[in-house]
């Protein structure tokens, strides 16, 4: 039987790279040919396959920021190697990876599948910006492409608002293997025993300074608060770090760099629950990450989270943007140990019902399954 031929183009980093990771080692390498385009600086780690095969790869100049040099370059690459290698289809992933491969299936008559992971427009507060990218992917909607949304919430958003029909739209949520087991720590702990947690940098999405906030309104001072991922596109660090200092929070937060993923789990798995203050996600892994290692969480109500997470059954969704509102949601579970248990423990059977890979697989293949 002849595999079906998928080229993967995108910026490799944060959770579109972990989602690219996770479909080609989940689904059937018999039965599909991977390729994978991206960018020269994003990531330099091998990709494989289900069977440990290293998947073919191609680096071409794609990066985060608009740079018309650059982004030419890439599309004059990113076209020779799609009319050399003849895909079925290609998977376009993240707000780069959907432009550049939108044009050259345009070009080539290629269909495309695009996996936003969160809409680029959702990155700017309103404004010239904001409404210049809503534009952008108002202009590549529906033609050559259907949107692959990585949640509900998200392929909603590309209906009403991106102007997506509803017949172009399909849905893959994200979803990871069980965590069977939890490796050591292999970085220097240098935060208590009793804290809570969360995964993601100093930046307008992710909204820390919101959560740092949020946090001083906790009053048991034995809590400390673990932010992880401090590295890449972190514009809001010195706001964080002011703001900090202000609440005279320095023994009771930190910081932390980027890590692996295996100590990333370990800090989740020891911590007393999960919190994001995101002001939108795709679908996020930290919080799929935090279900499947039972954790309770407490998130604010964006695209992603609202998916994830079932208000008064695995956590709480905390609307509006009142500060001291989310922190005493947080409080309220931290003081009571049965209904953190009982989140917990519901948090982990969502986690197998929806967000397993190794269950949820079939899906993603039978959308491939379509380009035969």
């Amino acid at each position: 039987m002849k595999k079906i031929k998928i080229i993967h183009v995108l910026h490799c980093v944060g959770g579109v790279e972990t989602s690219l990771r996770l479909i080609l080692k989940n689904i059937d390498p018999e039965k599909y040919e991977s390729i994978v385009i991206h960018g020269l600086m994003d990531t330099s780690s091998p990709f494989e396959d289900k069977n440990g095969a290293s998947v073919k790869e191609y680096k071409i100049p794609i990066y985060r920021n608009i740079s018309l040099w650059n982004d030419l370059i890439a599309l004059y690459r990113c076209y020779s190697i799609l009319k050399h290698e003849k895909p079925r289809v290609i998977h376009a992933h993240s707000a780069k990876g959907g432009i550049i491969g939108r044009v050259i299936g345009r070009l080539l008559g290629i269909k495309v599948l695009f996996t936003p992971q969160a809409f680029s427009y959702l990155s700017e507060t309103k404004g010239l910006k904001r409404n210049i990218f809503l534009k952008i992917e108002r202009f590549f909607a529906n033609a050559n492409s259907l949107l692959l949304a990585s949640s509900q919430s998200e392929l909603e958003r590309g209906i009403n608002e991106v102007g997506y029909k509803r017949e172009n739209t399909l849905l893959f949520n994200n979803c990871i293997n069980p965590i069977l087991s939890v490796s050591p720590l292999t970085i220097e702990k240098t935060w208590p025993d009793r804290y809570i947690c969360t995964v993601g940098r100093p930046c307008y999405q992710k909204n820390i300074d919101f959560m740092i906030k949020a946090f001083s309104e906790i009053k048991d001072s034995e809590i400390h608060l673990v932010v992880m991922g401090v590295g890449h596109h972190v514009d809001q660090l010195d706001i964080v770090e002011r703001l900090i200092a202000k609440l005279g929070l320095k023994d009771r937060v930190t910081l932390l760099k980027w890590t692996s993923r295996e100590d990333v789990l370990h800090i989740i798995n020891k911590a007393e629950l999960y919190i994001s203050t995101a002001r939108y996600e795709g679908l996020p892994y930290a919080v799929i990450e935090s279900l499947a290692l039972a954790k309770a969480c407490i998130v604010t109500d964006c695209d992603g989270n609202r998916d994830l997470i079932s208000n008064g059954f695995n956590g709480y969704v905390v609307q509006g943007d009142d500060y001291k509102v989310f922190g005493e949601a947080v409080s309220g579970v931290l003081k009571d140990d049965h209904l953190k248990t009982s989140f917990g423990n519901n948090a982990k059977e969502h986690f197998m019902k929806y967000f397993n890979i190794e269950t949820n697989v079939s899906a993603i293949e039978s959308i491939y399954d379509t380009y035969k």
